[in-house]
C-alpha cells in the first residue's frame, strides 16, 4: 500500500491527473513487475499524460524520460514514508527469517525488482541493518535485466549461491512471483494478500495466508 501511495503522491505532484485505485494496483501488481514496467503499461494502455514536464511525451525518448522522473520522486516519498515508520513487516516473516539465517547448512537471499534504494530502506526498517547484514545476497533492482515473471532473478541468484535451483525454496506473495521461481525450478512457497489471494497457487508447494504458517524445518528439514 505505500508503494501504490507513493506513486499517486508523485502523479499528484507532477499534474499527471493519474490516480491508482486500491483494485487496480492490485491489478498492476499481479501481472507487471517492476515500478517503471507498470507506469509503462499504463500509460500504453491509457495514455501518456501531460506533466509539470510539459505536453503528452511522444517520443520514446520523453517517455522514457517522464517515468524515470516519476519513479525517482516516487522512490523518495517512499523511503519517506518507511522512515517515518509506516512499513510493517507481515506476520511472522521475521520470524522465518531468523530461523533461516540461524541455520549453517543454509544460504539466504532476497531477490526483489524494486527500486534499490527503496528495497534496502524497507529491509533495514524492517528487519533491522544487522540481520539485513547476514544475507548471502541482496538482488535488488536493476540487479538484473528482466523482471518477474521472467525467472532471470532466480536463476542468476542460484549461480552466485552455488545452489542447485532444485534446492532453492522461494517465498512469494503472488502469482508473478510463482511464475518466475517455477520458472527457475525451484520450489515456491505463497504467502498471499488480499489483492492475490484469488490467484492461481496450484504450483506452489503451499499457498497460506502469512508466514506463521510456513515450517523451516519442514521446506528444509535439518
Amino acid at each position: 500500500e505505500l508503494h501504490r501511495l507513493a506513486y499517486n503522491q508523485v502523479f499528484k505532484e507532477f499534474d499527471t491527473g493519474v490516480e491508482w485505485s486500491k483494485d487496480y494496483y492490485g491489478v498492476l501488481m499481479n501481472s507487471v513487475g517492476g515500478g517503471k514496467p507498470k507506469m509503462r503499461f499504463h500509460f500504453t494502455e491509457n495514455g501518456w499524460p501531460s506533466s509539470k514536464l510539459g505536453p503528452s511525451p511522444q517520443t520514446k525518448e520523453e517517455q522514457e524520460a517522464l517515468i524515470d522522473a516519476l519513479q525517482e520522486r516516487k522512490t523518495v516519498i517512499f523511503q519517506e514514508n518507511v522512515q517515518a515508520g509506516k512499513a510493517d513487516p507481515r506476520p511472522g516473516i521475521v520470524e522465518l527469517i531468523d530461523k533461516a539465517l540461524d541455520r549453517p547448512d543454509l544460504k539466504t537471499a532476497v531477490c526483489s525488482a524494486a527500486t534499490k534504494s527503496a528495497v534496502t530502506e524497507v529491509l533495514n526498517a524492517t528487519l533491522g541493518p544487522e540481520r539485513v547484514a547476514r544475507f548471502d545476497l541482496l538482488l535488488l533492482g536493476d540487479d538484473v535485466s528482466k523482471k518477474k515473471p521472467d525467472p532471470l532473478i532466480y536463476t542468476t541468484a542460484a549461480e552466485r549461491l552455488g545452489v542447485s535451483p532444485a534446492d532453492c525454496a522461494v517465498v512469494e506473495d503472488s502469482k508473478i512471483g510463482l511464475d518466475a521461481a517455477v520458472g527457475a525450478s525451484m520450489r515456491c512457497f505463497i504467502t498471499y494478500m488480499p489483492s492475490t489471494a484469488d490467484q492461481d497457487f496450484s504450483l506452489a508447494e503451499q499457498a497460506v495466508e502469512d508466514a506463521t504458517r510456513l515450517d523451516l524445518d519442514t521446506i528444509f528439514p535439518p
